[in-house]
């Protein structure tokens, strides 16, 4: 069992037109520093305005995050690590609304994210086996059946701005099984911060680029029991606020099974959105 001492603070499918042009730029890697528990502090604005600019990202555009829109404990910052994993780990906090990517000497890179229900049906350890820029995303069979819009995507729809995987994804694996888990992007930044009515982890697009880049293939991922998230969610998709660690009382069980499976029949390539 891990133990967590460190109190923690705590579906629509967007299309737009899509510009093509050549050539690959590369988005602003800089990070705020945070101050206490990580919040952001004042006078960091435009170091926050440089690292969530719109810039290209070969084909397609990634634009401009409207920071009015996000809390701003949930920008990207660095933090005392409140984890104990090893560094290079990644731990997800669902109720939170919390990323980390641990670094050395007691630091990490903390990420603000979006949570769906898939991303609190689900908890344990699992690694990085696959990563897509611009991924495909392929409706779950039951979306397919009570949505037009979704239906006309039930081979999969291209990566691209509309898409709602956003930018990049990363799928979790233990061992050779595909655990549905995934880390990815979005264009819906006001969807930070919040349980969303689907899908599992999202993030801005900056911040899962920025993640992308920073892990390979094999990197262990952590993802955090749901202490009421999930109920927070059948309740009308609001905010959560978290037990703190010392408060929580559900074991974290390294080895847990997925709560669902990959059913080769449902036409989820990518896992349910």
């Amino acid at each position: 069992m891990v133990n967590y001492t460190r109190r923690m603070f705590v579906a629509t499918m967007p299309f737009l037109l899509a510009g093509c042009t050549t050539g690959m730029s590369f988005p602003p890697s800089g990070l705020a520093l945070g101050g206490g528990e990580g919040e952001a502090q004042p006078g960091v604005g435009s170091d926050y305005r440089s690292i969530y600019a719109g810039f290209q990202d070969g084909r397609f555009p990634v634009p401009t995050v409207d920071l009015s829109l996000i809390n701003p404990r949930f920008y990207r910052q660095q933090v005392s690590d409140p984890t104990g994993q090893p560094p290079g780990t990644i731990v997800v906090d669902p109720d939170a609304h919390f990323l980390y990517l641990v670094g050395n000497n007691g630091s990490a890179t903390r990420y603000g994210v979006g949570v769906g229900r898939q991303g609190f049906g689900w908890n344990g350890t699992a690694t990085i086996k696959r990563k897509s820029p611009w991924p495909t995303w392929t409706p779950p069979a039951d979306m397919v059946a009570r949505d037009e819009k979704a239906a006309a995507w039930a081979r999969g729809m291209p990566g691209g701005p509309g898409n709602p995987l956003g930018a990049r994804a990363l799928y979790l694996f233990q061992g050779n099984r595909d655990t549905l888990y995934r880390l990815h992007g979005t264009i819906e930044p006001a969807s930070i911060g919040k349980s969303m009515s689907s899908g599992c982890i999202r993030l801005l697009n900056q911040d899962i680029i920025d993640l992308y880049n920073r892990v390979s293939i094999g990197t262990r991922v952590v993802v955090l029991p749901s202490q009421g998230g999930g109920q927070a969610y059948a309740e009308g998709n609001m905010d959560v606020e978290p037990e703190p660690y010392e408060n929580r009382t559900t074991d974290y069980n390294p080895g847990a099974e997925p709560a669902y499976r990959y059913d080769p029949a449902s036409d989820t390539l990518d896992g349910p959105q």
